[in-house]
């Protein structure tokens, strides 16, 4: 295993200095900065109420709630678009440029540098949604002290998800080129992304086939249905107890713990797909 560690190392260190890895973190602090700047004007230009009465104490948690969530979302499609596009490139850029014939020379199996890369990735990932999620927490709190509730569960949920793109971005790199992993990469997500949006409104007009629709689209890509989760996750107590969230996106259909758990069963098959797929291929 100590191959695989040391490529994780290498990964990661090399993620860093690619400039994809610093735009992101660049463009993270900027949405950071634009995000703490809205925040603090929406919440004393909008007609908060200040009261200490139970409405209003529900009224202002119920805001502060949703203007949390609207965060997470922006750090949910930054954290994803992170993975993709860092993990695009890693086998299928290095098996164009021949540079990966450096590793498969050595005696280090194509698993190890397939689970090393994927380590590396994932650490940054978890560095990068750490950095992302705790800010906009940090911003809400700092700024009118609401605490989100189970955030633990919540960036658990969306760290899955991010690890879920990477995953699969990773698989396609190890047949595609890099290129045509991106096109794939983001195809999948726009199809659950819409499906969401179909299964949502079905739901509201109560029409099954639209909800079977998205039920599909969630099973081809669950990235949609596991924010969804993670939204419903950080839902204030109100929301939960209708069986809704008031996030960015609307959920009123949330998807059950058993779709995290279909989602962690993807990741692992996307992952055992990507070793199949760079220990049989022709370098």
């Amino acid at each position: 295993m100590m191959p695989t560690f040391i490529i994780a190392r290498l990964t990661f260190l090399e993620a860093v200095r690619r400039r994809i890895a610093l735009a992101a973190f660049l463009l993270g602090l900027a949405f950071l900065i634009l995000y703490g700047v809205g925040f603090y004007f929406i919440t004393r230009e909008t007609g908060v109420p200040t009261g200490s009465e139970p409405t209003a104490q529900l009224v202002r948690s119920q805001i502060f709630n949703f203007l949390t969530n609207a965060g997470m979302y922006a750090v949910n499609f930054l954290t994803l678009a992170m993975g993709a596009l860092v993990s695009a490139d890693t086998l299928a850029g290095e098996i164009g440029s021949g540079t990966i014939q450096a590793l498969v020379t050595k005696p280090v199996r194509r698993a190890e540098i397939v689970l090393g890369k994927w380590l590396g990735f994932a650490g940054l990932l978890a560095l990068y949604l750490l950095l992302m999620a705790g800010g906009v927490l940090a911003i809400v709190y700092l700024q009118v002290g609401y605490r989100v509730p189970n955030p633990v569960g919540g960036i658990g949920i969306i760290y899955l998800e991010s690890l879920l793109i990477m995953t699969l971005s990773l698989a396609c790199s190890s047949t595609f080129s890099t290129l045509a992993t991106g096109g794939t990469i983001f195809g999948l997500y726009g199809v659950a992304f819409i499906g969401g949006w179909v299964e949502q409104i079905g739901t509201l007009l109560r029409n099954q086939t639209a909800i079977n629709i998205g039920i599909v689209s969630s099973l081809i890509m669950p990235s949609e249905a596991l924010f969804r989760r993670a939204a419903f996750e950080m839902t204030s107590a109100t929301a939960r107890a209708l069986g809704m969230s008031f996030g960015p996106s609307f959920v009123i259909s949330v998807p059950s713990g058993a779709m995290v758990v279909y989602a962690a069963l993807y990741l692992i098959a996307a992952l055992a797909v990507a070793i199949r797929q760079f220990s049989g291929r022709d370098l």
